[in-house]
């Protein structure tokens, strides 16, 4: 059951149709972006509160919540694929990324209890699990509801929507803290709250738009002279697991892991920020904000802009924004204009690499097979990062922010071009989805 907010014509279930379905955006996609939006001021309501929760109120210590971050960052990639596949097997997106966030709202029912080491690391690794399972059939959900011409446009406004709740939610719950002084758990429920909510909304609005067909595998309908199904009979059963050995995809995985490796966690851009500007310790979740303010404002034009002039040239062009990030964090210059480029700059990288990463894996497969490839190259990402985090502590405490800031920045100048060069050799395997 599902509540169709806007049909178009030609289309029953809400996917633009027509002349103008490059300009138009599914209600579908709109309710899966709100979705993610009160998901994400559960989720990031918790983050942006999680360090001074962990080492001043339990009172662990800063290793302690390093662990913790590090987890929080890369188990989801645990089960990134296994959620997409087990979309693609079952034909059953919706519910497996229902799965996924109700795993994710039981987690906030955790955090209520959780007072210990032990607690957290269990409440997180759910959490993150949870966000691993949704994220490829949620994806799937978003392009399925999508045409080839709006696809990336799509994935933009979703963005959008997500990091509309990627701002509320850090803000929301230092407004509680300010109102109410060491009112943690009262973040804690209005997590939970939001999370519940963004829950219910997907089980009764959104439609299961199916990855495949719902014949068994390995049989097919035959017609008759009046078309109607009058035999079924067995056929040999191409494995899905081929069509994911596409070399385009190959090349985009590959690319994934590259630009990965050198991408700096939020975190240590905002505290090279911080330590440079000497700005008060209580407005550093501020810059979380600010990023996600920008990535808000750019995701829809730059989707069109992928749409229409290249989604491999807007991942590129995304990087090179995230280049220049890491410039004007390294320059020795001061004062508020200079860290507001750098999070203007950190939301244009944003907003031009992922959504659009997504739309480049769909690119190189079916729909049988949509939400694994996605997973993979997410999963590939969230891999790169983690150990691109743990590379970057170490590097920082062995020579010095400045050195390691100029390092990673050469590092993805050298980068860029064979990057490229890969992504254009890349076009000719493009599958006919």
């Amino acid at each position: 059951m599902y509540i169709s907010l806007t049909n178009h014509p030609g289309d029953p279930e809400g996917t633009p149709t027509g002349p103008k379905a490059a300009n138009r955006v599914s209600s579908v996609v709109i309710s899966l972006g709100i979705v993610s939006m009160l998901t994400d001021i559960s989720s990031e309501s918790v983050a942006a509160i999680l360090p001074l929760y962990v080492t001043g109120v339990i009172g662990l210590s800063t290793v302690a919540y390093g662990f913790l971050d590090g987890l929080y960052q890369g188990v989801s990639a645990m089960v990134r694929i296994g959620g997409g596949w087990a979309a693609d097997l079952g034909g059953q997106p919706k519910w497996v990324a229902f799965f996924g966030y109700g795993l994710s709202a039981v987690a906030r029912v955790g955090l209520l209890f959780a007072t210990s080491f032990g607690a957290l690391t269990a409440v997180l690794t759910v959490d993150r699990l949870g966000k691993g399972i949704r994220t490829a059939p949620r994806d799937a959900l978003v392009a399925n509801a999508s045409t080839p011409q709006n696809l990336a446009a799509s994935f933009g406004m979703h963005r959008a929507l997500d990091n509309t709740g990627a701002a509320i939610g850090p803000l929301l719950a230092f407004i509680i803290l300010l109102v109410i002084p060491n009112g943690f758990s009262t973040v804690f429920v209005m997590s939970l709250a939001f999370a519940l909510v963004g829950v219910a909304v997907l089980g009764i609005i959104i439609p299961n738009r199916r990855t495949n067909s719902p014949v068994q595998p390995g049989t097919t309908r035959a017609p008759d002279s009046a078309g109607r199904p009058a035999e079924i009979r067995r056929i040999r059963h191409r494995t899905p697991w081929r069509e994911l050995n596409n070399p385009g995809l190959r090349r985009l995985l590959l690319v994934a892991g590259l630009l990965g490796v050198l991408t700096i966690g939020d975190g240590f851009i905002y505290l090279v920020l911080q330590d440079r500007s000497s700005f008060a310790a209580q407005f550093f979740p501020l810059l979380y904000v600010g990023t996600n303010v920008a990535f808000l404002v750019f995701a829809v034009p730059v989707g069109r802009f992928a749409d229409r002039f290249g989604r491999a040239r807007t991942l590129v062009l995304g990087h090179v924004l995230l280049l220049a990030a890491y410039v004007s964090a390294t320059l020795p210059i001061t004062g508020p204009a200079i860290t507001i480029l750098c999070l203007v700059l950190l939301g244009g990288y944003y907003a031009a690499t992922d959504g659009i990463l997504a739309v480049l894996a769909t690119q190189f497969t079916t729909s049988a097979t949509r939400a694994t490839a996605i997973a993979s190259a997410q999963t590939v990402v969230a891999v790169a990062r983690f150990i691109s985090t743990a590379g970057f502590g170490i590097l920082w405490f062995a020579i010095g922010r400045e050195w390691s800031m100029l390092l990673v920045t050469i590092a993805i100048a050298l980068v860029l071009p064979i990057v490229a060069a890969i992504l254009r050799s890349a076009r000719q395997y493009r599958a006919d989805v």
